[in-house]
């Protein structure tokens, strides 16, 4: 998934560096909110997964406290070597739908619509 996201983002950068008039922005950008709404979809999946994951370490953690062992220790070990790769994938993701919200943003830009485009920091 990792791998399929980033060449997507790459893909569709190169789009948007593209000087090509015959690209259709509007045909782009609905293909484009398909992929977002999948990669949402597997983030949100991924953050249940995370959460889940996380609760189960700390819960596991907690009973170690009165009924250590060599076994739960290894156990708490194990899950939290795991938690790592999973916050790191939900992360990827996480951050990777941003950059494809602002894609989108720019894709409506260039078909010539209204499009909002996040310049600078936000004031209040």
């Amino acid at each position: 998934m990792a791998d399929r996201i980033k060449q997507y983002i790459a893909y569709v950068d190169g789009l948007l560096e593209s000087e090509d008039d015959c690209i259709d922005w509007d045909e782009e950008s609905k293909k484009h909110l398909v992929q977002i709404a999948f990669f949402a979809h597997e983030r949100l999946i991924h953050l249940i997964v995370t959460v889940v994951f996380a609760i189960m370490s700390i819960l596991v953690f907690l009973y170690a406290f009165g009924n250590f062992t060599p076994a739960i220790g290894l156990l708490i070990f194990a899950l939290l070597i795991l938690l790592v790769p999973y916050i790191k994938h939900y992360f990827l993701l996480e951050n990777s739908v941003q950059d494809m919200y602002e894609q989108y943003d720019k894709m409506l830009a260039k078909a010539g619509k209204k499009a909002f485009v996040r310049q600078g920091k936000y004031k209040r």
